[in-house]
C-alpha cells in the first residue's frame, strides 16, 4: 500500500511540475488514464494536479487544431 501511495504522489508532482496531460502522464508512468487514487491519499495534492489537468482539458482543442495544421503543412511540402 505504501508503494501505491508513493506512486500516486509522484504522479501528481509530475503533472504539476511538467503541466503534463492525462495522456502524457499515463504514457510516462505506464498507467491507465483513469488512475485516480490520489484523491483518497492526498486531497490537497490531488486538487493541485486536477487544476493542471483541467487547464489541459480546456486547451486540448487548440493543441488538436495546431497538430492538424502541422500535419497538413507537411503534406503540402
Amino acid at each position: 500500500k505504501d508503494y501505491i501511495e508513493e506512486r500516486a504522489v509522484e504522479i501528481a508532482h509530475y503533472i504539476i511540475e511538467t503541466k503534463a496531460t492525462v495522456r502524457q502522464t499515463a504514457k510516462k508512468f505506464g498507467i491507465s488514464k483513469t488512475h485516480g487514487r490520489l484523491l483518497q491519499i492526498n486531497p490537497a495534492l490531488a486538487g493541485e494536479a486536477r487544476k493542471i489537468l483541467d487547464v489541459n482539458k480546456e486547451e486540448r482543442h487548440i493543441r488538436g487544431g495546431l497538430a492538424t495544421r502541422e500535419k497538413y503543412l507537411h503534406m503540402h511540402h
